[in-house]
């Protein structure tokens, strides 16, 4: 017999994982339920490289909300991305080490002492929301890889210079 995971449970899994960054669970499951997003504490299991949407668009070829969402998908191998459509930022989350050493121009890597609005697992483009999950985090703990992001970032810029 084959154990399949459903994308519930998928999801599920993920908000504990997210969840267990912050004492109060209840807090932020509040939050979740008041707005679309709870801020949470990066640094111990993730950080977040903050990119322009300007960079991701020109990276991407297109400024279609959808086409981006699956350039993102692509280029950082399914790793989850978070995106404020009101600050015109993605944020791809990436391993907690990575703040020590990132230095990609354009971008900030948001490590321990930083907090980051996350959406519950779950929350797509289609909700409306002011910030979704532009690549879903479909596994606990998987997590962008850091070559990946600075590749994308670095082909936006060049292609924002040449074509812009």
């Amino acid at each position: 017999m084959i154990a399949l995971t459903t994308g519930a449970e998928r999801r599920l899994a993920a908000e504990h994982w997210l969840l267990s960054t912050v004492q109060d669970r209840k807090r932020v499951r509040a939050e979740w339920d008041e707005r679309p997003f709870a801020l949470l504490p990066c640094g111990a299991l993730f950080a977040a490289v903050r990119i322009p949407s300007t960079v991701v668009q020109a990276a991407a070829g297109s400024d279609d909300q959808e086409d981006v969402d699956h350039y993102l998908a692509e280029a950082l191998m399914e790793g989850p991305v978070i995106c404020d459509r009101y600050a015109a930022r993605y944020y791809a989350l990436v391993p907690a080490s990575t703040a020590r050493r990132w230095d990609v121009p354009d971008t900030v890597c948001l490590g321990k002492g930083s907090e980051l609005g996350v959406p519950r697992p779950g929350v797509t483009a289609g909700d409306g929301t002011r910030m979704y999950w532009s690549v879903p985090m479909d596994s606990a703990g998987v997590l962008c890889p850091p070559y990946a992001v600075s590749q994308a970032v670095m082909v936006g810029r060049y292609r924002s210079v040449t074509h812009g």
